[in-house]
């Protein structure tokens, strides 16, 4: 029997994958406002000099990017709801995961960022007068976050790929969507085909964007 990917129609793809969609496209937003955050303050913490504050933060950093993510997923799905005693459901959980896995990933495209500023302009800023979180605040970290603004974004299309492994535990995301259309209507070689469809189109228009934005980011340089 052929492939015959006319099945998936507008009522199967409201019904079954735009769901799917919407949460994959929820937890990326979400799980990369919440990694920047954090990873930067963890590239803070590294960049310190303080022992108290760079041992943890290099133990969680290293920890985190040497263990799979799908096995993170697993850790946080079945030790939370241990933890606190109930359970918290798919999505939350994967949430949660992803901001914690991404945060050590986002920090170490801070610290690079952070530490490609010259010191020249961290010296002029104690010059005049500003505290270590002023100069950071006001100085450093808005030229930082310029400079890795391409490599940020390169890691969020990465992240939006890696939400397709919330299917461990359950949760509904674009990658579940076109595999309970698949199996509802018996076509799943289709609806897997179809799936690595749109993520293609959604990762490589995001990635041209990229590289457009990457090469005015060089202009402007």
């Amino acid at each position: 029997m052929g492939l015959d990917l006319t099945f998936l129609d507008w009522d199967i793809l409201r019904k079954f994958v735009l769901g799917g969609l919407w949460f994959s496209l929820q937890l990326t937003l979400v799980a990369t406002l919440g990694g920047i955050l954090f990873g930067t303050l963890l590239a803070l913490m590294r960049l310190s000099g303080k022992p108290v504050l760079m041992l943890p933060a290099t133990f969680y950093v290293n920890g985190m990017r040497s263990v799979p993510l799908v096995m993170v997923i697993l850790w946080f799905f079945l030790l939370i709801p241990f933890m606190i005693g109930r359970p918290i459901g798919a999505e939350l959980s994967a949430f949660i995961t992803f901001i914690a896995f991404e945060a050590a990933y986002f920090s170490e495209i801070m610290r690079a960022g952070i530490q490609s500023i010259p010191r020249g302009q961290v010296f002029a800023g104690q010059a005049l007068g500003m505290s270590y979180g002023q100069n950071m605040r006001l100085v450093v970290l808005p030229q930082a976050f310029r400079n890795m603004l391409p490599v940020l974004l390169t890691q969020t299309i990465i992240l939006f790929q890696d939400t397709s492994l919330v299917y461990a535990i359950g949760a509904y995301d674009l990658l579940k969507g076109f595999t309970t259309a698949g199996k509802i209507y018996g076509r799943p070689e289709e609806a897997y085909l179809l799936a690595a469809v749109v993520y293609f189109v959604i990762c490589f228009g995001l990635s041209w964007f990229v590289k457009k934005l990457q090469a005015r980011i060089a202009i402007i340089r």
